[in-house]
């Protein structure tokens, strides 16, 4: 029994999904969601170094390697990093898959972001599970500011 819950908690805690409205066009949104590494850092980074698909974003808190995987202009990107692991290349079981579906609706674009592969992370659970709540929490700010920035 104790085994299930743990799985439980784990496959419910291996996937965030949000998503806004920006009351802007797809052709203004796409540029500010298409900025690599946009959302690594409390105000985005602060130095990118780029070796093509892979983006190095210096904060406040270390190094974070973003790996592009799929960019569909303008509905559609995809890559890997590895928030929990500062300074590590993204790789099997240090990383998480972000996928960012952009669309256009009527007076405006819907932007859904999803992250997943919480649950295969090689940390601890409690580290997993903080992991993922900081990452909830991240994505909540970094969308809203992207909201904003897009709909000026």
């Amino acid at each position: 029994m104790c085994i299930r819950k743990k799985e439980r908690k784990i496959m419910n805690n291996n996937r965030i999904e949000q998503e806004i409205f920006i009351k802007a066009p797809l052709h203004k949104a796409w540029p500010l969601l298409s900025q690599p590494a946009w959302w690594v850092g409390p105000e985005g980074p602060d130095q990118l170094d780029f070796d093509g698909p892979r983006v190095v974003a210096d904060i406040i808190y270390g190094k974070f390697t973003v790996l592009y995987e799929r960019n569909e202009e303008p509905n559609y990107i995809a890559c890997r990093w590895a928030s929990s692991f500062p300074g590590e290349e993204p790789s099997e079981g240090n990383s998480t898959l972000i996928e960012f579906f952009l669309k256009s609706e009527t007076d405006g674009t819907r932007l859904r972001v999803v992250e997943s592969g919480f649950a295969s992370l090689d940390i601890t659970e409690e580290a997993r599970q903080k992991a993922f709540e900081e990452n909830t929490k991240g994505w909540d700010v970094q969308l809203n500011k992207l909201r904003k920035r897009a709909e000026q």
